[in-house]
């Protein structure tokens, strides 16, 4: 066991307002049970002087599934027996249905809705409703992967959960949650609040950076056992001691959420119950991470240390990394570095199963894959394989091989010869998705390309389109109603037998083979 060093953990502690700019954070870390370190600084509303502090609530996002997750495995006794239910939420779907515990797992191959609501036609800040969201499941059809096969994070899974737990127990998931999750673990303050226009204790969350400034982020969206919880510091700290308090009890809430994931077929997982399970500082933890547009959130629980800690931003640094640097300090772990010269891993390559561009960049100290929502750092060794955050690269000049440990996915991705410039006027046309039953128009203005989608959302904004290879674009994303935008989407052009162009296939990695008809 990893002796903890406290002062260095003070030092990152005291470092964190320097290294994470921004209007206001909180952080904490429990050992054995107590609150070892907690900090507060920062503004919860910079224009109204109103300070950060250890009792301010911010959402927690995304950390909110594992205590979904909880009222399932508290309320429901056996979880199977609403599989029944999940067709009618996907009254249209043909593929097969996924199982609750895959729903869990995020296992269901289900595209994720965030992602869909830009293609429906959705501005970053409009308002989503409720009753917005089973309209937009209902037209799914497909997904991009057979259940239990592989990993994708996917929101609706946990919005499908949050109306079965309702209907199953002819409750509020907020009553729920208060009276057997905050009551029994002491967080007294933390309510489950899903309209994000309305967050608590007046804090706002702040889109921007310390080199453009900060703007306060609006938001319009309606969660609930997705993302829908607020909770201070000293809730969510409360949380961890009582993770470590019922550490013991093998039937305890924490330890059935936590037990081992795999899929379908008995490959270890990496997701179950709304918790991640990654290796941090060469320890296994688990933990989530959250993000609303202008709030970052992440906790992370090492069981083996009996070490908890969680930080919290109004603003959209890294709280992730947040909290690593802060365990590395407190375990003096030193992560391992490239031990080659990463030359030769500049490309642009196609993963024609996928249907997403893959773009490998060496750099001081290892490689750069942006491939998923975000980047991926990845260290180079002796042997030229590039690794790191359960991603393997190889490559030999023309082929990219890639296995993504944690979502049961291999890929081999073919070297694209990039290009710069492109006609955008040969596929300028108005296209369909059956699949989505929602548009998308491709304009171009001497030599400047855009796409706008329209859906059961709306008429949305027109989006920079870019070349990349012959008959493969990318359209940018850098702002949806979701906190972490799809980023780029992959846009192959399809031709008939004449050469013609028949349509597109789109796809990002949350919402992938998206096929449209050409309709213009």
């Amino acid at each position: 066991m990893p002796a903890l060093n406290e002062a260095a953990l003070e030092r990152a502690m005291d470092l964190l307002a320097v290294r994470f700019k921004g209007p206001g954070g909180v952080a904490g870390v429990v050992k054995d049970g107590q609150v070892i370190a907690r900090r507060s600084w920062g503004f919860a509303d910079i224009d109204r002087r109103r300070a950060m502090t250890q009792g301010t609530r911010l959402p927690i996002c995304s950390i909110t599934k594992q205590f979904t997750c909880s009222i399932l495995l508290d309320q429901i006794a056996d979880p199977a027996g609403l599989e029944g239910q999940v067709a009618t939420f996907l009254p249209n779907f043909r593929d097969p249905l996924p199982t609750v515990k895959q729903l869990c797992d995020n296992q269901s191959g289900l595209r994720d809705y965030w992602a869909l609501t830009v293609l429906h036609g959705a501005f970053p800040d409009q308002e989503f409703r409720r009753a917005d969201a089973l309209p937009l499941l209902t037209r799914m059809k497909t997904g991009h992967f057979p259940p239990g096969t592989a990993y994708s994070y996917c929101n609706n899974n946990f919005r499908i959960l949050s109306e079965l737990i309702e209907a199953a127990t002819g409750r509020p998931l907020g009553d729920l949650y208060a009276e057997r999750i905050f009551m029994p673990a002491g967080m007294k303050t933390a309510v489950l609040l899903p309209d994000t226009r309305q967050p608590a204790d007046g804090v706002v969350g702040y889109e921007g950076n310390d080199d453009i400034g900060f703007l306060p982020a609006s938001n319009g969206i309606y969660w609930i056992g997705d993302a829908g919880i607020s909770a201070s510091l000293d809730d969510m700290l409360a949380w961890e001691g009582f993770i470590d308090a019922t550490r013991d009890d093998a039937a305890g809430l924490y330890n059935r959420l936590s037990a081992a994931p795999v899929f379908a077929d008995g490959t270890p997982a990496s997701y179950g119950y709304g918790l991640s399970h990654d290796s941090v500082a060469g320890l296994k933890a688990t933990g989530h991470g959250g993000a609303l547009r202008g709030f970052r959130a992440h906790r992370m629980h090492v069981a083996s240390e009996r070490l908890s800690i969680v930080v919290m931003f109004n603003h959209e640094a890294d709280a992730r990394g947040a909290a690593v640097a802060i365990l590395e300090a407190a375990l003096e772990f030193d992560a391992p570095q490239s031990q080659t010269d990463p030359a030769g891993w500049d490309g642009l390559w196609l993963d024609d199963t996928q249907g997403l561009v893959l773009r490998t960049a060496g750099e001081a100290g290892g490689v750069t894959l942006r491939y998923g929502t975000t980047p991926a750092r990845l260290a180079v060794g002796l042997d030229g394989v590039a690794q790191g955050g359960g991603i393997t690269l190889k490559h030999d000049g023309e082929t990219l091989a890639m296995r993504r440990e944690t979502e049961n996915l291999t890929v081999i991705a073919r070297r694209l010869d990039p290009v710069q410039v492109a006609d955008g006027r040969m596929i300028a046309s108005r296209y369909w998705s059956d699949e989505l039953e929602a548009g998308l128009v491709i304009d171009t203005r001497d030599g400047a390309t855009f796409a706008g989608f329209d859906g059961m959302l709306g008429l949305g904004p027109m989006e920079r389109m870019y070349p990349v290879a012959s008959d493969v674009w990318v359209i940018t994303t850098r702002r949806s109603m979701d906190a972490s935008p799809p980023g780029d989407w992959t846009v192959q052009v399809r031709r008939d037998a004449e050469g013609a162009i028949s349509g597109l296939v789109l796809g990002c990695w949350l919402a992938r083979n998206i096929g449209y008809r050409r309709v213009g």
